[in-house]
């Protein structure tokens, strides 16, 4: 059934039309529609009168790199592309054979929000997507695209999927609008700056992705596809090639290459002084297959790293703190950062590769009052539940809690390893001393003497070596052994299989 898209509506408003999100983001002739006669039955304020093509969204399978995926595309340029009953159907169908088929669905959400004149059928449909999107959620991967408004109850299905790409300028999220918050709290505020691309990527930590344009959106969503299982079970990221160019039977290609003077160059990374800070993405990069690291939330907390990279060609999960940030500490936003991407490459079995330098959680009444505690604790929990092979490297500072929540051997790390420079301890050697000589630090005339107890803790407990001795690292090892470490430890954690196995419904997370 042949339509007359309306692209030139679409591209007066800077936007690319629905079918061409599709085909930009598939292989090409690959796609295949389905629903495509669905019409809605509502015959409300004149609505028995117009006929809305494809009820607004374009519903089908594609192949992206050579792989099946599922894909849905609200069409504005109908009805605002706004949901109805039928259209919210068509969705929800499109998720549950995902699910069937075992293949990722991605949806690119440009809608005027519910369909009005439909009422509480416009409800139901949200409802049967939402309930697809929990039965998905750990089964196969859900990308959301935000490509235009996404207001209200609709933004509940990209708030359940695993990843949110959003555009400048472009993309708007937000539960109520501008003008409900004008009535509402008596404030003026445009669409960008309440639920704009740059404050979900920045503030909100909603948006995992945020592009420069439409192009570029949908080359990255190619690309993440590339790193994670396509559904549970899905062994093609671990077996060190991909698929490029072709139709499901496509050919493997290899996908591996480190460059050796990164040895080199790690040597160098950590400053002299301690307490200077230094990008952590240095050392991740210097570890991994060259140019292999894809960051996810870059822009929001950034105290902490996340993203997949490739070792010997296998994806494998990142998770850093970052002492060019904050000093490195933990926060409740970088809490929340790391636990969400922890989980989520436990659903799909990708290890985790930690790297550590943290001197603590962020103090004072700000974070205290946030829920540093709740959110602290999703770490904790998310890391001791991880049954995935768990390599943890600590480069610099271990510190206190943050020493343990940060994939430590007491949360179930199978491989610690900790540089010579590392310090794993209850807290720095300044903190310590002024705990421990209080008493003495009370008088002036004792300041030699503080010194030298600064010093004599610092030789003492600021090194890894105790940490060996009592087996809670593996190996203290240098900068420049970290690669073949790395790589020797998920040889050796290929196969891994968890024993410990409670019988319960699930736990609960301190969400």
């Amino acid at each position: 059934m042949a339509f007359e898209y309306n692209l030139e509506k679409q591209h007066a408003k800077g936007k690319l039309h629905a079918i061409e999100r599709i085909n930009l983001l598939c292989d090409k002739d690959s796609f295949m529609e389905i629903y495509a006669g669905a019409r809605h039955q509502c015959t409300n304020f004149g609505m028995d009168k117009k006929d809305l093509p494809y009820d607004g969204v374009i519903t089908g399978f594609g192949t992206i790199n050579g792989r099946k995926v599922g894909i849905y595309s609200q069409d504005f340029t109908v009805q605002g592309g706004s949901l109805g009953k039928v259209h919210g159907q068509k969705i929800a169908e499109l998720i549950a054979k995902a699910i069937e088929f075992k293949c990722p669905v991605i949806g690119v959400n440009d809608s005027g929000g519910a369909r009005i004149p439909e009422g509480v059928d416009a409800l139901c449909g949200y409802g049967d997507i939402f309930y697809q999107n929990v039965r998905a959620s750990g089964v196969i991967p859900q990308i959301s695209i935000i490509a235009g408004p996404c207001a209200g109850g609709a933004v509940y299905s990209p708030g359940l999927t695993d990843f949110i790409f959003t555009v400048d300028k472009i993309s708007q999220m937000f539960i109520t609008g501008p003008k409900v918050v004008k009535q509402v709290m008596f404030m003026d505020i445009s669409e960008e700056d309440l639920g704009g691309a740059a404050i979900h990527s920045q503030k909100s930590g909603v948006a995992h992705y945020r592009c420069e344009n439409e192009n570029e959106c949908y080359e990255k969503v190619r690309k993440l596809l590339e790193y994670i299982p396509h559904f549970y079970g899905d062994t093609t990221p671990f077996n060190g090639t991909t698929t490029k160019n072709g139709l499901f039977g496509s050919k493997e290609v290899e996908n591996f290459k480190f460059s050796n003077k990164k040895i080199e160059e790690i040597k160098s990374v950590l400053p002299e002084d301690s307490k200077k800070g230094y990008d952590i993405r240095n050392v991740i990069n210097a570890v991994v297959d060259d140019d292999s690291f894809f960051e996810s939330e870059a822009e929001f907390a950034g105290n902490a790293v996340t993203g997949f990279a490739k070792v010997e060609g296998k994806t494998i999960g990142i998770v850093a703190n970052n002492p060019g940030f904050f000093g490195g500490l933990l926060n409740c936003d970088a809490s929340d950062k790391i636990a969400r991407h922890v989980r989520y490459c436990d659903c799909y079995n990708i290890p985790l590769l930690n790297f550590v330098d943290v001197p603590g959680f962020l103090p004072g009444p700000q974070e205290e009052q946030k829920g540093i505690i709740r959110h602290g604790a999703k770490v904790l929990y998310a890391y001791s539940e991880a049954s995935v092979p768990k390599i943890t490297v600590i480069t610099r500072k271990a510190y206190g809690g943050a020493y343990i929540a940060m994939c430590s051997k007491h949360l179930g790390a199978d491989f610690v390893y900790a540089w010579p420079k590392a310090e794993i301890a209850v807290m720095g050697a300044e903190g310590a001393t002024g705990i421990l000589f209080a008493k003495e630090m009370k008088d002036p005339a004792n300041a030699a003497l503080v010194e030298q107890k600064k010093a004599e803790y610092a030789a003492t407990f600021m090194t890894p070596n105790i940490a060996a001795q009592r087996d809670y690292i593996s190996a203290v090892i240098n900068p420049e052994e970290t690669r073949a470490r790395v790589v020797q430890s998920l040889r050796l954690l290929e196969n891994k299989a968890s024993t410990d196995v409670l019988s319960r419904k699930h736990g609960n997370i301190p969400l």
